[in-house]
């Protein structure tokens, strides 16, 4: 079969004619899927120094080295700020003053994210006796990956930025299997185990000592009315201390008091007071001896 390539570059220009909302010609530019890619990467380095190198990190070149990554992190982040806010109908003579200010805004801000991120590592070693130290975690949680980026997301879809936020979460999702919005609020000392599947919605917020396992969604009851419960709460609200196990899923603007535990598989839709248990009724199971296998002839 012969394969014409100049009748398939024509059909195809033919579709980018006529099938609108999936091309973008004749726009501003968006921000690059691997430039943000590369910034999250940078970002982490800065954020964890040492865990991320190739070659080992020293206390001597670590002024250079931090100095050079923040460069390149500010250099690459402000292209990709500016054509988002372009997007966003933020033209004018300003757009580039906006865009500094927002990148710089946020660059003060890591050492904050820092700090939040030492009371995660914490969560997750305390509360996980197969966590053999500290790096260990860093090195090797998926969850504290996706709660990093998460938390570096937030602090930009916190000033209204438009699509890099989302990008950024996205980016942790591919690589971790943990699906954060970034306009969830988090608090301290988070812990994700094993993480697999895990689901937090945009209306969110949890408290601080919650910890998730894997297959948790914090969703909404429904999503049928569409753009018109933009800006709504249609999350669940965690408090503090509370503690989720595996495939449980968590409905609606509902609340969940503080030191209440959820079971596993649990689908619960009603607010639950503090200090409770939800789980499932008894499960019987059956154990039998197996057939004799049948003999070979």
């Amino acid at each position: 079969m012969l394969c014409d390539q100049n009748a398939i570059t024509d059909a195809l220009v033919e579709s980018y004619q006529t099938e609108g909302g999936i091309n973008h010609l004749e726009g501003v530019d968006l921000p690059s899927k691997d430039a943000i890619a590369a910034v999250c990467a940078d970002l982490l380095q800065i954020l964890f120094p040492g865990f991320y190198e190739r070659e080992a990190l020293h206390a001597g070149n670590l002024v250079c080295r931090t100095a050079a990554r923040v460069q390149q992190v500010v250099a690459g982040l402000k292209v990709e700020v500016r054509r988002s806010l372009a997007h966003q109908n933020h033209g004018g003579a300003e757009l580039d003053e906006r865009s500094h200010r927002l990148v710089c805004s946020f660059m003060r801000q890591l050492p904050e994210v820092r700090r939040l991120l030492g009371t995660d590592v914490k969560a997750a070693f305390d509360g996980d006796p197969a966590a053999g130290s500290y790096e260990e975690v860093i090195l090797a949680y998926p969850g504290l990956e996706a709660i990093a980026i998460q938390r570096l997301a937030h602090l930009l879809y916190a000033e209204g930025l438009p699509l890099i936020p989302r990008m950024m979460t996205e980016w942790a999702h591919n690589r971790t299997g943990i699906d954060i919005h970034p306009g969830a609020v988090i608090g301290t000392h988070f812990f994700i185990d094993h993480g697999t599947g895990v689901v937090i919605g945009e209306t969110s917020v949890i408290g601080s000592h919650v910890k998730l396992y894997q297959g948790v969604g914090l969703v909404a009851r429904s999503l049928s009315a569409g753009q018109k419960l933009r800006g709504q709460a249609r999350h669940p609200k965690l408090e503090d201390q509370v503690t989720i196990y595996a495939n449980a899923t968590i409905v609606g603007d509902i609340t969940i008091g503080r030191h209440s535990t959820l079971g596993a598989n649990v689908f619960v839709t009603e607010d639950v007071p503090a200090n409770r248990v939800v789980a499932l009724d008894e499960v019987k199971h059956q154990v039998r001896a197996k057939p004799a296998p049948l003999s070979a002839h």
